[in-house]
């Protein structure tokens, strides 16, 4: 029984490592898919506001052309940033509740597996007595 209980522990801690690690995959892919989407935004964005600012280039001063792409580069560099800040304060409270969530079950299993446990030793421990008296 102890080796069952201690196999069926292993077969849930194998269990609980390959849904995290399939979670973490998940979300490092759903990740690139939202910063693949953003760069692509900021480069259309980029491209628009360079083309715009082209036309302009004939009125304005080299320096001052310079200083709005250096604008515009900070800009997305800052917004880039921030979404990637936000994307890993959401995949960090994601996996937190996952792991909550993984922990809550298992603990509820290895509840489980005690009660039958217990159980089972029980009927045992009767079942020996019985033949006992018996004999």
């Amino acid at each position: 029984h102890e080796r069952e209980h201690n196999r069926e522990i292993s077969e849930l801690i194998a269990k609980h490592k390959e849904e995290m690690e399939k979670v973490r995959a998940e979300l490092n892919k759903e990740q690139q898919h939202v910063l693949d989407e953003l760069r692509q935004q900021m480069v259309a964005a980029h491209k628009a506001e360079i083309e715009q600012a082209q036309l302009q280039s004939q009125t304005l001063h080299s320096l001052e052309l310079e200083a709005l792409r250096l604008s515009l580069n900070n800009m997305h560099t800052s917004q880039l940033e921030l979404t990637q800040s936000n994307l890993r304060k959401e995949k960090e409270t994601a996996l937190v509740e996952l792991r909550e969530m993984l922990n809550d079950k298992r603990a509820q299993e290895v509840a489980i597996l005690r009660s039958r446990h217990q159980l089972e030793w029980e009927k045992i421990k009767e079942q020996c007595q019985r033949e006992k008296d018996d004999l």
